[in-house]
């Protein structure tokens, strides 16, 4: 082998490796269907277009809208969408988590996620966070064995002091089956610092949910907050390029915007824009 074929030998897998690198790594912008809630009582398919044309290509749902399952994929299919996450109840995940295990695996997703714990509210402690990490070990199990993963999105309320330190520190230092999705917007209401977990916890986080908290917003303890305090992401008072940045790093793999207030149409697009700046740097 001549030295001129083994240099071009060596640039090629160096080549090869890095470009797998990258692809392993690699962020995506999703959308949480729910943002747009409001508009799609008015035109289901047309609101699907507009998540095509702001260049979203995966989305978090779970529902069809009234449409029948192979309607609603195929309309996704048009606009060249991905499900990538299913949301599935507490009570789903308790009692059936394979009926939403076979849900998520008809539209293609590779995620499953509890949004809420059952709990009277501002009355959640050890005993209901004992029994959420039972349930979602057991529900994550079934899920892992069936090549998804599943995972729990905080509302805030976890993040009271029990102990050397909060609820949140003994469900994450208890989850051995199941993952997290963090919504930054609701663990800085509780009083969290979502820059931190991601620096403590960097392989606990698969997904993110994306949304800034205008300036000057107070939290909350209970899971509550007002939805028009949801501003793009960027001009509010929680560190999203830090947060960003910090998701690269550890390989993050969806970073899905939220936008709950009734903005969001015009707001989401400049939130697209904001993330890939900052990816881009």
């Amino acid at each position: 082998m001549t030295s001129y074929t083994s240099r071009l030998i060596s640039f090629l897998l160096i080549y090869l490796i890095s470009g797998l690198s990258l692809m392993v790594s690699a962020q995506e912008i999703a959308l949480q269907l729910y943002s747009l809630r409001n508009q799609m009582k008015l035109d289901v398919e047309r609101y699907h277009e507009i998540i095509d044309q702001w260049g979203i290509r995966y989305i978090e749902g779970g529902g069809t809208y009234g449409m029948s399952d192979e309607d609603y994929r195929s309309l996704l299919e048009r606009n060249g969408l991905q499900m990538v996450s299913i949301g599935g109840s507490f009570e789903e995940m308790r009692d059936n988590p394979e009926a939403v295990i076979e849900r998520a695996k008809e539209f293609g997703a590779k995620y499953i996620v509890t949004f809420w714990i059952p709990h009277t509210s501002g009355q959640f402690g050890i005993e209901e966070a004992r029994n959420a990490v039972e349930v979602f070990n057991a529900a994550g199990k079934l899920a892992r064995d069936a090549g998804l993963t599943f995972c729990y999105h905080p509302h805030g309320y976890e993040f009271k002091a029990y102990g050397d330190g909060t609820l949140f520190d003994f469900m994450i230092g208890s989850a051995r089956d199941f993952d997290f999705q963090m919504d930054v917007f609701w663990v800085q209401m509780g009083g969290g610092d979502p820059l931190e977990l991601l620096k403590k916890h960097p392989s606990k986080f698969p997904m993110l949910h994306m949304k800034d908290r205008k300036t000057g917003t107070p939290g909350t303890t209970d899971g509550t907050g007002d939805v028009e305090t949801n501003v793009v992401l960027g001009t509010g008072d929680i560190d999203i390029a830090g947060i960003i940045r910090q998701a690269k790093k550890n390989g993050v793999e969806y970073l899905i915007i939220e936008d709950e207030s009734s903005r969001s149409v015009s707001q989401i697009p400049q939130s697209v824009y904001f993330i890939n700046q900052i990816l881009n740097e």
